[in-house]
């Protein structure tokens, strides 16, 4: 992995808003005809929603390791959850978590399991804006120029204005991150960051609000995939 481009470390600690802004998912049942049906018809992007009993959480960026396919989601948000599914009623089965690191990082990944399911590697950018392919992975430049895709406030862009950052949940200490220009609002956590093709990082937390005004904060991808072994796609 090539280290992050930096003149010296920053070493900002500030208080994250928290941007999950959901409530548990209460699952209910389907008929076995219906859910074969909505597996046929379901495809998991970055951006989307993973669903496990009581949370739910939003895809980065789908990525591989020979021919087995992964999630990428926050690691807060993946805590005490097992079993993933695409859909609200918990009736889609997906995948399972098969690493989470937080704090230190703010990752983990989830191994996509149901093969009549589809996992592209691209992006949604949101209700009738299509989607972005998602090509390769590398860390973020100050000064580069970056666009996010929050589950709340859409499709926003900026630039890189920070590397290396070190913030503190409350929960615990991350170290690594980088901020941007961007603003962001509860619900947008695990939305992901890039710039064209590439893929920087996923949305971790935020200072202010979109009418005021503030910045994001992301874990970085390339860290991410190193440490998992795996390759976006």
């Amino acid at each position: 992995m090539s280290p992050l481009r930096f003149e010296r470390p920053l070493r900002t600690v500030v208080v994250l808003t928290l941007l999950f802004g959901w409530s548990a998912v209460i699952g209910s049942a389907a008929h076995a005809g219906e859910r074969a049906g909505q597996q046929a018809a379901v495809a998991v992007r970055g951006g989307d929603t993973l669903y496990s009993t009581g949370t739910r959480c939003t895809v980065g960026f789908n990525a591989r390791s020979g021919s087995v396919l992964y999630a990428l989601v926050p690691g807060r948000c993946a805590q005490g959850a097992r079993t993933w599914y695409a859909d609200p009623a918990l009736t889609v089965g997906v995948g399972v978590t098969a690493g989470v690191s937080f704090p230190g990082n703010d990752y983990a990944s989830v191994r996509y399991t149901n093969t009549a399911v589809a996992y592209p590697g691209e992006v949604s950018l949101g209700a009738g804006s299509g989607t972005r392919d998602i090509t390769n992975a590398a860390n973020p430049v100050v000064g580069q120029s970056v666009c996010h895709v929050g589950r709340t406030t859409g499709y926003r862009c900026g630039t890189v204005q920070a590397v290396n950052v070190t913030i503190n949940y409350g929960g615990g200490t991350v170290y690594g991150l980088f901020r941007s220009t961007i603003c962001s609002e509860p619900g947008d956590t695990g939305g992901p960051a890039f710039s064209g093709g590439t893929a920087l990082g996923i949305i971790v937390g935020s200072s202010g609000n979109c009418g005021s005004g503030g910045f994001t904060y992301y874990q970085p991808v390339a860290e991410w995939l190193s440490a998992y072994g795996l390759s976006v796609y």
